[in-house]
């Protein structure tokens, strides 16, 4: 059976990316998709953070940067700040490392073996110039670099409630998506096992060609209608709640180009920069804390003032769908799965997904058992990356002031996948070989950042006195170029205040 129609059922920012990448690529070929947001349910509104990647989306899209950027309250992301993931007393109490989004050693070789020979130093601000232009609080670029052009590596940071309706408004006017505000009050299938159609609670019975399932993490197609099961991560990662609240700042207050992930005795903490606001949201395991601890930790980050705001808690099951793609339907977003917002993974694997899932869309029903094959095996192993990932950054803390630490750097709850790397790269400093598929979500320099970061020692081989000449040399070059960044480059908050007067020059 040919396939003409499509629903996406859930707004949000997972629906509406999905909406723009299959309108886009289906565009012209007579496929009407459609998409039914519920008018009561309320999106979690929390995943504000991005990666590089997402420029290359929403340039695609035809989205304007200088519009995203003054209608979203949009800050510029460089980096990850890390801070007091390792122990105290051997590392100081204010220990921090950068995750950066620039390339280490972009000019020349790799420093990792000339930071082995001295590991005391900070192995982001050795290979890159970007460490000291986040510390400066700079921008990425200047006002007359072009939308979505770069002097330094960056992604966003963002209002996830206005980045949805920017996304909903491109979609329906450049690319003629239906939108239906609805409830699904019924899913009614095929005797094959595939979804038949809907139930609406405005519109009755509606009928669609296929489905994609954005409807958080009640996944109401994909779990609910289908029963796929769900894969429990709990073993791995233990952050399994989140108390979050969003935070008024100054108006001339100093902007950060980059997210805090503050660590405490049973999780961490998220501090996101916008314009106006900070969005704060500390993250914990309810095994090594209860709420009204974490509440208590919350209220002394923010001075006291946890009261003056309205916060919420939200529980997060860790894990992700069996299958993906099941019959005809997709899951995407909350609805496929999550771990947890480090590395701000949530909106990078929706929008991976959505891509993937557009460049491979079927025709006809009877090609969706073999896309489907693939597109699970992509996604199942993209999910699994991530997961060895994220704990990463927890095995590798030698923190031991609470049980939390301790438990995670116990063998039994490291993947297979992860321990076997980490066991390779003990001998050798990690080469993108390491890591053979194209599905890779992180690649070696993000490898890089972190375990250097975190003070992993590989084996320390003996350079050659012409191979630590050379390298010394590159390292150089990377100090003059950041001196010469850290002069020409504007404050991160004067840049985004000459965008929303003058804005970027289009490319």
């Amino acid at each position: 059976m040919k396939i003409q129609s499509v629903a996406i059922v859930g707004g949000g920012t997972a629906g509406w990316l999905a909406a723009n990448h299959l309108a886009k690529a289906l565009f012209n070929q007579n496929i009407t998709i459609t998409l039914i947001e519920s008018p009561d349910i309320p999106t979690i509104g929390v995943g504000e953070g991005t990666v590089p990647t997402i420029r290359k989306t929403l340039q695609s899209f035809g989205i304007s940067e200088t519009e995203f950027i003054t209608r979203c309250d949009v800050t510029f992301k460089q980096s990850i700040k890390f801070q007091n993931w390792l122990d105290s007393h051997r590392h100081g109490r204010d220990n921090f490392y950068h995750h950066l989004f620039d390339p280490p050693s972009s000019m020349g070789d790799d420093l990792s073996s000339l930071w082995l020979q001295n590991p005391s130093d900070a192995y982001s601000q050795l290979v890159s110039s970007q460490f000291d232009v986040c510390e400066a609080n700079l921008a990425p670029k200047l006002i007359t670099t072009p939308e979505y052009q770069a002097v330094q590596g960056y992604a966003y940071h963002l209002n996830a409630a206005k980045f949805a309706l920017l996304l909903a408004e491109n979609a329906k006017q450049k690319f003629a998506v239906n939108h239906v505000k609805a409830n699904v009050i019924d899913t009614r299938l095929h005797l094959d096992g595939s979804i038949a159609s809907l139930v609406l609670d405005k519109c009755g019975e509606q009928e669609f060609d296929f489905y994609i399932d954005c409807s958080g993490f009640d996944s109401i197609l994909l779990a609910k209608a289908l029963k796929v099961p769900f894969v429990g991560k709990s073993q791995e990662l233990f952050v399994n709640k989140a108390v979050v609240v969003q935070v008024p700042t100054d108006p001339d207050a100093i902007i950060p180009p980059y997210t805090k992930a503050t660590a405490h005795q049973a999780g961490w903490i998220w501090d996101i920069a916008l314009s106006n606001r900070r969005g704060v949201g500390l993250v914990y395991s309810s095994a090594h804390l209860d709420d009204e601890q974490a509440e208590q930790k919350l209220n002394r980050y923010l001075s006291g003032q946890l009261d003056q705001y309205s916060y919420r808690t939200i529980p997060m099951k860790v894990g992700y769908r069996k299958q993906f793609w099941a019959k005809n339907c997709v899951a995407l977003g909350l609805a496929q799965g999550f771990l947890e917002p480090i590395e701000a993974t949530s909106i990078m694997l929706t929008d991976f997904a959505a891509g993937y899932l557009a460049s491979r869309f079927p025709s006809d029903s009877r090609q969706c058992e073999s896309l489907s094959e693939r597109f699970n095996q992509t996604m199942s192993y993209a999910w699994e990356r991530v997961v060895e990932f994220a704990k990463m950054h927890y095995c590798l803390s030698d923190r031991n002031d609470s049980d939390f630490w301790i438990d995670n750097r116990d063998p039994q709850t490291i993947p297979a996948g992860l321990s076997n790397k980490l066991a390779l790269w003990q001998e050798y400093v990690p080469l993108s070989e390491d890591l053979f598929s194209k599905f890779e979500v992180f690649n070696v320099e993000n490898y890089l950042y972190v375990l250097y970061g975190m003070k992993f020692l590989t084996y320390k081989k003996t350079m050659s006195e012409s191979s630590l000449v050379l390298a010394k040399q590159h390292a150089a070059r990377i100090r003059r170029h950041s001196e010469q960044l850290c002069q020409h480059l504007p404050a991160h908050r004067e840049l985004l205040s000459k965008i929303h007067q003058y804005g970027l020059q289009k490319i």
